[in-house]
């Protein structure tokens, strides 16, 4: 392997994050948390947009990492866990409720959906395949996860 694409498969295991013996996609997650910082300080409309271009980007990182590791969408590949992680943290962001006591309940909501991969995650993660299909199931776990955060705030603070 080159160089170069020893640093796509970096990238893509999660600078490290996701080959944890045990539960990468866990270890991929938790790591996502060190990005809270970086998104309270750029606030909430930057964070968007770097969770897009962090989504994109990560298609092909996630891709690539796949063909090279010759398994799709192995467990090892977590920077889908990044975006997914980090979209479950928005409403916090854009109601100014970010605390590390929320950032651990949005921790544990997206690993519930991202493990549990309820309609339609789980027909994506079956039906779509290479990058895409590897970044699309997170995304949606994590929209899944920011959902019941919002519910969450419009039932109880409304």
């Amino acid at each position: 392997m080159s160089w170069p694409e020893r640093c796509i498969v970096f990238c893509g295991v999660g600078f490290g994050s996701g080959l944890a013996p045990k539960a990468p996609g866990t270890f991929g997650s938790a790591f996502a948390l060190l990005f809270v910082p970086i998104w309270l300080a750029i606030g909430f409309s930057n964070t968007i947009l770097a969770i897009i271009i962090m989504s994109l980007v990560g298609i092909w990182i996630c891709g690539r990492t796949a063909d090279l590791m010759g398994v799709h969408d192995d467990g090892r590949i977590v920077w889908d866990e990044f975006a997914g992680q980090s979209i479950t943290f928005l409403p916090l962001l854009y109601l100014n409720e970010m605390s590390w006591t929320w950032a651990l309940a949005g921790f544990a909501l997206f690993r519930l959906f991202d493990v549990w991969k309820p309609w339609p995650i789980r027909v994506i993660d079956r039906q779509i395949d290479g990058g895409f299909g590897i970044m699309l199931d997170d995304i949606i776990a994590g929209l899944w996860a920011a959902l019941c955060i919002l519910l969450y705030f419009y039932f109880t603070v409304a």
